[in-house]
């Protein structure tokens, strides 16, 4: 790279790559542009064949295949490290819900299909793959999948009521104005929805397959305990978990609108003001929507695993095979005469 004029610097870029590998032209970096070149550094390009041959190409991003790649490759060691054969039937799960997510989710979307339904359909999909792989097809696991369909709609009946009545769009910033402008059919706010829905769905595996065993293993601690004691001691627990999990859940939509948020506050801005605007209306609702059925699915989970638990309980076994003792017994001693 070469400085022109002290002001702006000039670089020379190689394709490596397509039918002109080889070929090299020249890319103009201002000072103050947020992106700066490096040398040696790989950049990706654009071609426009109609424009003349000096400015057909030019760079548009860097090129980060290698520590993508290699983050991906430490993030992967470390779950199987940490979680062995269940850590590799946890990213094996990743796979499957990557693969529903761009195979299905997106193309039916694209195609016009109602974002709603297909999020559902592919949400719960994504669950049966994460929940069965992860943790084995058992009663337990099939008690969290449950908790999970009904705290799920649960969310999708009050997202769908209250963008309605909030009248939000879902077409809010460049991405979603693009999306429209291409394919104008899409519902936008049924893809607000659905972005809730699935966006909702890992915490809530989380939070059914946590009490689910949390009622398991207090059935193993006390077999004789009721559904009811059962019920009590799991809610407890579910009262600690919950107060940490819709902390997170409002954290991790708070960092995602943080610069949202500071151009409001720069703007000085009332609270009021803030929270009316569509921008942020649609954070406060996918946040607070996300939370009820999170704070939901701990009941719903735990009153389901007690009364499955419970019907096993041994109880009942000993008591029948008690009675039937004395059948067996019964005979008495033979008396001499």
């Amino acid at each position: 790279m070469n400085e022109q004029e002290g002001e702006c610097k000039k670089a020379t870029v190689e394709v490596t790559s397509g039918d002109d590998k080889g070929r090299k032209f020249v890319e103009v970096v201002q000072p103050d542009a947020p992106r700066q070149l490096k040398e040696g550094q790989g950049v990706v390009v654009a071609y426009a064949p109609d424009a003349p041959r000096d400015l057909q190409y030019s760079v548009t991003d860097v090129n980060r295949k290698v520590p993508m790649t290699l983050l991906a490759a430490i993030f992967a060691l470390a779950v199987v490290a940490v979680g062995r054969l269940r850590g590799v039937m946890a990213l094996v799960a990743l796979a499957v819900s990557f693969a529903v997510l761009t195979l299905f989710i997106l193309p039916a979307i694209l195609q016009g299909s109602n974002p709603l339904v297909v999020a559902v359909i592919g949400a719960s999909a994504i669950m049966l793959a994460a929940l069965y792989l992860c943790h084995g097809v058992t009663a337990r696991t099939s008690v969290a999948v449950v908790g999970t369909l009904i705290s799920l709609l649960l969310i999708g009946l009050l997202g769908s009521l209250f963008i309605g009545w909030a009248s939000l769009s879902g077409n809010t910033d460049d991405n979603t104005g693009l999306i429209h402008g291409l394919y104008p059919d899409i519902d936008m706010s049924g893809l607000l929805l659905a972005g809730i829905i699935i966006g909702s769905l890992g915490v809530l595996d989380d939070v059914t397959v946590t009490q689910t065993s949390a009622v398991w293993e207090l059935h193993q601690a006390d077999p004789q305990m009721g559904w009811r004691g059962l019920y009590r001691a799991g809610i407890r627990i579910g009262r600690d978990h919950i107060a940490s999990v819709v902390n997170t859940l409002v954290l991790a939509y708070a960092g995602a609108a943080l610069p949202l948020l500071l151009l409001f506050s720069i703007a000085q801005s009332s609270v009021g003001t803030v929270a009316n605007s569509e921008l942020v209306a649609e954070e406060i609702v996918r946040t607070l929507v996300g939370s009820i059925g999170l704070v939901a699915s701990v009941p719903v989970t735990t009153v389901l695993a007690a009364l499955v638990v419970s019907a096993d309980r041994p109880g009942a076994r000993t008591s029948s095979s008690t009675a039937a003792a004395p059948a067996r017994t019964g005979r008495g001693r033979r008396r001499k005469a």
